[in-house]
């Protein structure tokens, strides 16, 4: 037999193979004039251990095809813990206060027509402030020296709020504008804390 289709092909000079390629040879057939019956085949899976944990698990699998899932019911965790310490969700007795000044406070940082309806509009806000802890000190709700604070600081207010409209350049209206703001987030602490 010639074997010649066996030997690998000559490198060519100077060049770098990346990969060498091998030519495989061809199976070789073998043909006898005798008939012969082919053998049984053996089993595939030879009996051991393991092929029947696996004839049962592809059973499992086939049979909980259609099976509907139960999906168990997720733990309660909120069984067994409790508050130690109660959470207090009332409102402070000067929160109307609080609020209407809050609102105050975020229009004067924006562009809320001229000087004079700024100061207008905050002097309107601190007498109603003022009315209002009134009442709540006749009701007997709130501390004598918190009404006596609010009302030092709504004097304080109404005084930048004269600056304010006395302001002639823009830089001195901002700086004034900025120190009422101040003033008014001053109000809303004391009002909250009533």
């Amino acid at each position: 037999m010639d074997y010649s289709f066996l030997r690998l092909p000559a490198p060519i000079p100077n060049h770098r193979h990346l990969y060498r390629r091998r030519s495989l040879p061809a199976p070789i057939a073998h043909c006898s004039a005798s008939n012969e019956t082919p053998s049984p085949t053996p089993d595939p899976l030879p009996p051991t251990p393991v092929v029947p944990e696996l004839r049962r698990k592809a059973t499992l699998l086939r049979d909980g095809r259609g099976a509907a899932v139960s999906i168990p019911e997720p733990p309660n965790y909120e069984i067994g813990w409790k508050r130690t310490k109660e959470i207090n969700n009332e409102k402070p007795k000067g929160w109307p206060i609080a609020d209407v000044v809050e609102k105050v406070e975020g229009l004067m940082g924006r562009q809320y027509g001229s000087a004079e309806l700024l100061a207008k509009v905050g002097s309107i806000v601190a007498e109603r402030a003022r009315e209002e802890a009134d009442v709540l000190l006749a009701g007997g709700e709130i501390d004598d020296r918190m009404v006596t604070e609010l009302h030092r600081v709504l004097k304080l207010i109404e005084m930048d709020l004269e600056m304010v409209k006395a302001a002639v350049k823009e830089e001195t209206l901002a700086e004034r504008i900025q120190q009422a703001r101040a003033r008014w987030r001053q109000v809303i602490r004391v009002a909250l804390s009533l």
